[in-house]
């Protein structure tokens, strides 16, 4: 059981390195432990360079949050742009996650996907949050259009 626990707080620490916070709001004061937040974080597309996506959600604050034991909540925003020249590295599948981040202690998970739309040349991320049971339908949605003269490589 511990293995378990420790590999899965070491595949959430690789996750995690990725996102960069840009900076977040509270929400709420919390008397004891931080206060309830938003928060913002970017991270880059590994597979297509001169593309970062700006997550924001909540973030839960009193003792729970601080000790790492409160779950988030299920609604985040995305919004993805082109940030300099884009270039694929690799052929990309038609849907692909780039992205998850652990919401709570075991089983909810924040989630970004790619979707490549070949008919438009144009890459769509949408972020939802699942559990291990029964996921949420709340989701976010944005499309960074690429110029035709550079058409997406598809696996």
């Amino acid at each position: 059981m511990r293995i378990a626990a420790l590999l899965l707080g070491l595949g959430t620490a690789v996750v995690l390195a990725q996102a960069e916070q840009v900076g977040e709001v509270d929400t709420a004061f919390k008397l004891i432990g931080p206060d309830h937040k938003i928060v913002v974080e970017a991270y880059d597309d590994p597979k297509v360079q001169g593309v970062t996506c700006y997550v924001s959600r909540a973030k839960t604050g009193g003792v729970s949050g601080a000790l790492g034991l409160a779950e988030d909540k299920s609604e985040a925003s995305i919004a993805c742009r082109q940030v300099g020249p884009v270039s694929v590295t690799q052929p990309l599948p038609a849907r692909e996650e780039v992205y998850s981040e652990r919401l709570s202690l075991l089983f909810k998970r924040l989630r970004v996907v790619r979707m490549v739309d070949p008919k438009r040349n144009t890459l769509v991320y949408l972020t939802y949050s699942d559990l291990l049971v029964d996921g949420s339908p709340k989701n976010s949605i944005t499309a960074v259009p690429i110029d035709r003269a550079t058409p997406i490589p598809r696996k």
